[in-house]
């Protein structure tokens, strides 16, 4: 079984829920855990917040104000790409669990901001970023697939 879907949305807070909604609505129909749905549905939202507040064109440019989010359920594995037109930027290291926690920073205990990654890093299996400054941002991740009693659609 698969299932795939893509929206381009507005760089807009209110994007951020409306994605989480939909990946969760696809998520409970076709079956999986509700605790693989609640990890990836948190990574998803930390993935689009971080593409709402950072995946802009830099000041004064007329960029696009929106960015893209791609979900892939393939046999036991969904994997999620949030990707944005923003200046990008320079991950120090792809190690989740570095001495300088994920992504090479680690941001204070009081920060309201800064863990986004690192929290996705925890929740999913694998974590990939493809970025660079000046050419956006593409974070992907995946997590293997574990099913309700019954589900309709579980790989068998």
């Amino acid at each position: 079984m698969s299932i795939w879907w893509s929206l381009c949305l507005r760089r807009d807070a209110a994007s951020v829920p409306l994605a989480r909604r939909l990946f969760l609505g696809t998520m409970e129909t076709a079956g999986v855990d509700p605790e693989v749905c609640h990890d990836l549905s948190v990574a998803l939202t930390e993935a689009c917040a971080n593409a709402v507040e950072h995946g802009g064109g830099t000041p004064g440019s007329q960029g696009p104000e929106e960015f893209r989010v791609t979900a892939y359920l393939d046999g036991e594995r969904c994997r999620i790409e949030v990707a944005d037109s923003g200046p990008g930027f320079t991950p120090r290291s792809v190690s989740p669990h570095g001495p300088h926690g994920p992504f090479g920073h680690r941001a204070p205990a009081d920060a309201e901001s800064g863990r986004g990654l690192g929290l996705i890093a925890q929740l999913a299996d694998h974590v990939q970023v493809r970025t660079g400054p000046g050419r956006g941002a593409v974070v992907s991740f995946d997590k293997l697939l574990t099913w309700r009693e019954g589900a309709p659609l579980a790989v068998v």
